[in-house]
């Protein structure tokens, strides 16, 4: 697996205070989380055909528990309502998502340019140790 870049200047959660309140729940309302069968080692309910594609490249989002559509979803929204995402323009939807599950695990969401309102995601491994606990303290500061 290809380490991804930690030190993108994108790749860091805005301030608390860069979103308010409206602000989250216009992008709650705008964003979808899909997945991506480049992150899955198990299809679960999520309907990906082929049900499962993980590339040697891509981290995996299953590889520690199946997580089923339905708590992503949540993950993904509980991640928007703290305002865990990366700065955006005004009206956009930010590139990065992160959210903390009951264990402890770092899942990161992205969108790809061209599919600015859906997103897939990941947990974050052992290789970007120094991100997880950046996403871990900030989770714990909201």
């Amino acid at each position: 697996m290809t380490k991804r870049q930690s030190n993108r200047p994108d790749r860091r959660v805005a301030p608390i205070g860069t979103y308010d309140s409206d602000d989250c729940s216009r992008i709650a309302k705008a964003a979808r989380y899909v997945g991506s069968a480049n992150h899955k080692l198990s299809p679960g309910d999520y309907g990906f055909v082929p049900p499962t594609n993980p590339r040697p490249s891509k981290s995996v989002c299953d590889d520690c528990r199946k997580v089923l559509l339905a708590e992503a979803s949540r993950l993904f929204n509980s991640g928007i309502l703290k305002g865990m995402m990366s700065r955006s323009s005004p009206g956009q939807l930010p590139k990065y998502i992160w959210a903390v599950d009951a264990m402890g695990e770092v899942y990161e969401a992205k969108t790809k340019p061209d599919q600015d309102v859906t997103y897939h995601g990941y947990r974050l491994g052992e290789d970007e140790r120094q991100m997880r606990a950046y996403v871990r303290d900030q989770w714990n500061k909201r």
